[in-house]
């Protein structure tokens, strides 16, 4: 007891001195204690968690430092942008996963056939393909056949189901939705089979109709397409939610990918909060689009050859100005780099690329790099040997990069391509965690301004690029709809992927696992200072100590007790995007009314002294 009440003293001492140097000191001296303090009880916090971290120990790369220090951008003006809240995730409000079967949902009954799948695409495309394939073998009572990967593709990856994810897990996880099996059954392999292509974009009906009717005359139903054969919404929550634990709980990788990847994360964790840029500047992908911005004649030649010569790319005759200001294009390094300075972050943030090679290499990362020189990649995070089972085959390559995103403190796509959309819905259902979706459109105009020299980096652009990302951190939100007007296809292509975000269906809000849901509790109580109570939770000689109540005041002359009144009506009321804002409302009173009695009572313990907290 005596160590913890000399810790609160200490504190306490350190706080009184603290508020005798702001008096003295200034408004500058202010700040920077203040910044000070911040930092010195988000550490000693930190040592006092509970949370269990990874312990191992590395070897980076020994050229590059671990260090991330406190950094302070100033504006202009004497504003001071706050380091800490470029790395806070968007409150998650509570949304949780919820995966739990309706009450009418069945085992799988007797099989009508088998159902053989062929994926097409990259990684995520495929990932995608699997868990729709997944449910519509659940719609079609069908035996689902471990799925074929894509090996014909601009990839020419020549990996395996069993090679990338793992098979064993695949099959029990979804032991009670559908029956998986590894391969058909020798007598069958020579029969007849239909080879269908799967409408896109289908409902329930169209699979119970169409494609049922199919089982009269033949055992096994070949899909040979696998992308986009299921609607995103108006499909039965059983469907949905299926759709979800296929993705997120039954579709793990390899297990050699697995830690593989854990380790690629633990390494850049080394050097402290990190970066997941989706730098997608490759080959394919600008030679798809048609993006020429920032690149050499020569450069721009070769992508259209590459792309009149990819036959099953439909559109040849590209504009590439067009397509960027319509913000189709991805950002060029150059441009990430001014971005990424203009949100605030410091040049020593560590950056990993989740990207294969970049078009044009070092000429085109050479600005970023200046900028971000902590830039790293599988292949620098690795040794040769760690990587060599990896390297040939871009599926499991791009498996790495989509760990290391997911688990990243900030993911940000410079192009809405399979992994951006994949990645983001995955951080979604696991908190809500920082995605920074880039307007492109609207950055478009400010960059070729700079490029103009019509406008300066500095706080006039950095403003305007917070400003427009404001909202686009990946905060929850509605899986958005068709864009009013559309029809037919283009109806259903101009919606949100389901996998890109899968709220509602997947995500329901209450009192679920989620990483932001720990709160400070601050409000004005009649009068300018600012108080913020803290609960700890401490385990000491086996007495489980709760609801220990540390009231800080700024100015530390003396604890505040807050009226009632006051907190309940200083509570901000939160205007959520989602269904239930009401409720919110009125569980956001309920709460200030609630903290304010904490607050008064705790008031009485503090007057009668700290030690009768350890009483």
């Amino acid at each position: 007891m005596s160590l913890i009440l000399n810790w609160v003293g200490l504190m306490l001492g350190r706080d009184v001195a603290e508020t005798k140097m702001e008096d003295a000191g200034g408004d500058a001296a202010n700040s920077d204690l203040r910044h000070m303090r911040d930092r010195q009880r988000e550490a000693g916090f930190q040592k006092l968690s509970t949370e269990v971290h990874l312990s191992e120990e590395f070897a980076p790369p020994h050229h590059l430092s671990k260090s991330q220090h406190p950094y302070h951008k100033l504006l202009g003006d004497g504003e001071i942008l706050d380091y800490s809240k470029l790395w806070k995730p968007p409150p998650n409000r509570g949304f949780a996963p919820c995966l739990e079967r309706s009450p009418s949902y069945t085992y799988p009954r007797e099989s009508q056939g088998y159902l053989l799948v062929h994926t097409n695409g990259g990684l995520n495309q495929m990932r995608a393909g699997i868990c729709d394939m997944v449910a519509v073998a659940r719609i079609l009572n069908a035996t689902l056949v471990i799925p074929d990967l894509d090996k014909r593709s601009f990839w020419r990856d020549s990996s395996n189901f069993a090679d990338v994810f793992d098979e064993e897990h695949f099959i029990n996880a979804l032991a009670h939705d559908v029956k998986v099996i590894k391969k058909l059954p020798p007598e069958l392999s020579t029969i007849p089979k239909a080879v269908k292509h799967f409408r896109s974009w289908s409902g329930v009906d169209y699979y119970e109709s169409e494609i049922a009717s199919l089982w009269a005359e033949h055992q096994v139903i070949r899909a040979a397409k696998s992308d986009s054969r299921l609607a995103n919404n108006n499909l039965p929550p059983d469907v949905q939610k299926l759709r979800c634990r296929a993705c997120y709980e039954a579709l793990r990788f390899s297990p050699k990918i697995e830690a593989m990847g854990k380790l690629l994360v633990e390494r850049m964790r080394s050097y402290g909060r990190y970066i997941a840029l989706h730098l997608r500047y490759e080959k394919d992908m600008l030679a798809f689009s048609g993006c020429t911005h920032g690149l050499s004649p020569e450069e721009a030649n070769e992508l259209v050859t590459i792309r009149e010569n990819t036959t099953y790319w439909k559109v040849k005759e590209i504009n590439s100005t067009d397509q960027r200001m319509k913000g189709y294009c991805p950002l060029t390094p150059k441009e990430v780099g001014i971005f990424l300075s203009g949100l605030g972050y410091p040049p020593d943030t560590p950056l990993y690329i989740a990207a294969g090679e970049t078009y044009g290499g070092e000429t085109h990362m050479a600005d970023l790099r200046s900028r971000f020189p902590t830039l790293m990649r599988k292949e620098n995070l690795t040794s040769v040997n760690e990587l060599k089972p990896f390297a040939k085959h871009a599926s499991q390559m791009a498996a790495l990069d989509y760990i290391v995103s997911v688990e990243s403190d900030v993911f940000i796509p410079t192009y809405s391509g399979n992994m951006a959309r994949a990645v983001q819905g995955h951080r979604r259902y696991l908190g809500h965690r920082k995605t920074i979706s880039l307007d492109r459109k609207a950055l478009v105009h400010l960059l070729d301004k700079v490029e103009l020299g019509t406008m300066k980096e500095g706080k006039n652009l950095s403003n305007r690029i917070v400003e427009i990302h404001q909202r686009r951190q990946g905060s929850p939100r509605k899986r958005k709809g068709p864009i009013t007007g559309t029809k037919g296809k283009e109806r259903f292509r101009s919606e949100e992927a389901f996998y890109e975000n899968p709220l509602p269906d997947c995500l329901c809000q209450g009192r679920g696992r989620g990483e932001n849901r720990k709160k400070k509790w601050r409000t004005n109580c009649s009068g300018e200072r600012k108080v913020t109570g803290i609960q700890l939770r401490l385990a000491f000689d086996g007495v489980f100590l709760c609801s220990i109540a540390y009231a800080y005041l700024e100015q530390a002359r003396s604890f505040l007790l807050c009226d009632a009144g006051d907190r309940a009506v200083n509570e901000p009321s939160r205007t959520d995007t989602v269904p239930g804002s009401g409720s919110a409302r009125l569980e956001n009173r309920r709460l200030g009314l609630g903290r304010a009695l904490f607050c008064e009572l705790e008031q009485t313990r503090l007057d009668s002294g700290f030690a009768s907290y350890f009483s």
